[in-house]
């Protein structure tokens, strides 16, 4: 399906299982049971876990806005956590932000066990600061930027009930 689709319609959620238990993913799935298992271990031993917690979720923040081309240092957002944050890069702001948003979404999946659309907008209200929504702006697409290739085009117009449940 290309870019001049309306939209691609994904699969629902959960996906079939025989996309899911293939031999392979069922072994990547021991490995990662195994890890879990041993991070958890470990986190026993760590006084204060939420500082573990935090440096993941930090972690994560910093490595999705570098897809985004959004580059800071660890040094720039350890810092931006701890003094004066009028005198941070905007890059490193924007990561803090996205840390922010990460743990808003938890706590809301946390207290109501799933997402709502405006859920999903307070939450891109914590990522970017203001109040724009979601984008309805026609020509949005997710590509590759190697090969040009349009992996997702999202809807374009019209309402997008949406209600995300966790389990």
């Amino acid at each position: 399906m290309g870019q001049d689709a309306p939209y691609r319609i994904l699969d629902k959620l959960p996906p079939k299982r025989e996309k899911v238990e293939t031999l392979e993913i069922l072994r990547e799935t021991n490995k990662a049971t195994a890890a879990l298992a041993e991070l958890k271990g470990i986190a026993n031993t760590i006084p204060n876990q939420s500082m573990l917690v935090n440096a993941i979720v930090l972690q994560e923040a910093k490595g999705s806005s570098e897809i985004e081309n959004i580059i800071t240092t660890q040094d720039e957002l350890y810092k931006a956590l701890t003094i004066n944050k009028s005198n941070i890069s905007p890059e490193t702001k924007e990561v803090v932000n996205y840390r922010k948003a990460i743990f808003r979404g938890f706590d809301l999946i946390k207290k109501q066990g799933f997402l709502r659309v405006n859920d999903i907008i307070e939450i891109q209200h914590e990522l970017i600061g203001n109040n724009a929504g979601i984008r309805n702006t026609p020509g949005t697409v997710l590509k590759n930027d190697t090969t040009g290739e349009v992996v997702y085009t999202p809807r374009q117009t019209g309402n997008i009930g949406l209600i995300i449940k966790f389990h």
